[in-house]
């Protein structure tokens, strides 16, 4: 049984998000028209205007389609669908006036009225969209809607795809049994044939987490899914396998699956080293007195040392290069190694505390006064826009390690398939209230599922972290 809940619920959205613009283009032409007393540039006459906007707003919904605000990937996931209306909400705005200058349609009657239409549309679809999934996940609680998933497989995969989806008033999906696999909290079935003549409501999608000896019980429920129009997913056994750029490819005259460590490749890694070399310039211009002034501190405050930080830390393909960081360990113990330099203070056993605790340790006595502050603003961290720059790292990335922490982790080839990082998937996690391997696994999805969108969320949810000091040290 075909579940049509998504594409209603992305109809609903494009109706939607019409109205809303709209309503914003509408209110523009009252502030501007009925309620500012300055002279207009055209005299246009609401009903005109209004018809006028109608037609050209299917315009601004088809950049939406483009960038795919009706994608389920977007509409499910809040920062994403946000970042995109702004983005959509500019582009938008820009056909729209693009369309007004090149025709000879007068279409405005003022400057002022695309400006408040481009601000309050934006604001409107933020609002529309919210009361969308609150009226969504309502429907969800009466079981409108809802996917009914029948999930196969003796994996522990099973078990984290039924508890990963269980809620169903959040998620839309509601497991309606398992085969193979047993878990108190669903209902079980010995057979894909049991599940069939048992089940009273017909299910809309099938899971299979494993592939049977007998390869006709496998063609029985792909047939199956065909057959009644039900939604079929498989997921490998081998989950490390298939992550990052999968493509399909005729190899042989056979089709082949290709799995690239990383999904950075092609002109992903082009866009993205000149994104980097154009926004770590612009900062470094921008943040250029910040910097003077805390390299003058460092000297104020403790004369011998050196302003930078200078270590040995590991990029993409296993490469070493100098990193630079604003010091925050005191002068003494500046760029000697860890486990030195608490033996220096006469404290070595912290060194086995700090390991343990995943190279991170509260209240480190290494850690100067003003230290302490660069750290818990991250403005320590700005001197790396040098290494961005020279192309040592990236804004986004996997953190930058010491070759001897890295070293400890099994899945290092994974990390080191791309440049290391400024910030990352940890840094806006929980920064160091996360342990290190936690760290890693964030490090290792980020290289498995890279894009360039992804990169700009990473960046606005850093800043972000920053301002509200979220796991600092």
């Amino acid at each position: 049984m075909k579940n049509n809940a998504s594409l209603a619920y992305a109809f609903l959205l494009v109706v939607g998000d019409f109205v809303a613009l709209l309503a914003a283009f509408t209110a523009a032409y009252i502030l501007r028209v009925k309620y500012d007393p300055r002279p207009l540039i055209d005299q246009i006459a609401a009903i005109p205007y209004f018809y006028a906007v109608a037609t050209v707003l299917p315009l601004w919904i088809l950049v939406h389609g483009f960038i795919g605000l009706y994608s389920h990937n977007t509409y499910e996931k809040r920062f994403s669908e946000l970042g995109r209306l702004l983005v959509g909400s500019i582009i938008g705005i820009l056909v729209v006036i693009g369309y007004d200058f090149s025709t000879d349609a007068k279409l405005f009657p003022a400057r002022l009225v695309p400006v408040y239409g481009f601000l309050l549309g934006f604001g409107f679809l933020v609002l529309f969209r919210a009361f969308a999934r609150l009226v969504r996940q309502s429907l969800y609680s009466y079981g409108i809607g809802v996917n009914n998933v029948l999930i196969l497989g003796d994996t522990v995969v099973s078990s984290e795809i039924a508890n990963s989806i269980a809620n169903t008033v959040k998620t839309g999906h509601r497991v309606v049994g398992m085969i193979g696999r047993e878990d108190r909290d669903f209902r079980i079935f010995a057979s894909f044939e049991e599940a069939l003549q048992k089940l009273k409501k017909p299910f809309d999608s099938i899971i299979q987490t494993e592939l049977y000896r007998d390869q006709e019980k496998n063609n029985t429920i792909l047939l199956y899914a065909q057959q009644h129009h039900v939604s079929y997913r498989f997921v490998p056994g081998n989950t490390d396998l298939f992550v990052g750029n999968i493509t399909v490819e005729l190899f042989g005259g056979l089709p082949m699956i290709a799995v690239h460590q990383t999904a950075l490749t092609g002109w992903g890694r082009i866009a993205k080293r000149l994104f980097d070399f154009a926004a770590s310039l612009v900062l470094v211009v921008l943040l250029s007195p910040i910097m003077l002034i805390i390299a003058a501190l460092e000297k104020l405050t403790d004369p011998r040392g050196p302003v930078f930080l200078r270590q040995t830390r590991l990029t993409r393909f296993n490469r070493e290069f100098t990193v630079f960081k604003f010091r925050t360990h005191k002068s003494a113990i500046s760029g000697i190694s860890d486990k030195e330099a608490f033996a220096k203070l006469g404290k070595p056993e912290l060194y086995e505390k700090y390991k343990a605790n995943g190279y991170s340790l509260k209240n480190d006595p290494r850690i100067t006064r003003l230290g302490r502050f660069l750290r818990a603003s991250s403005l320590d961290e700005l001197a790396q826009l040098f290494n961005v720059l020279r192309g040592d790292i990236s804004l986004v990335g996997p953190r930058a390690l010491i070759p001897t922490e890295l070293n400890t982790y099994e899945k290092k080839h994974a990390i080191l398939s791309v440049k290391s990082g400024m910030t990352g998937l940890a840094q806006i996690s929980g920064r160091e209230d996360l342990s290190f391997d936690e760290r890693r696994r964030l490090d290792v999805y980020y290289v498995q599922n890279w894009s360039f969108w992804g990169d700009i969320v990473i960046l606005l949810k850093t800043l972000r972290a920053v301002l509200s000091g979220v796991g600092a040290r």
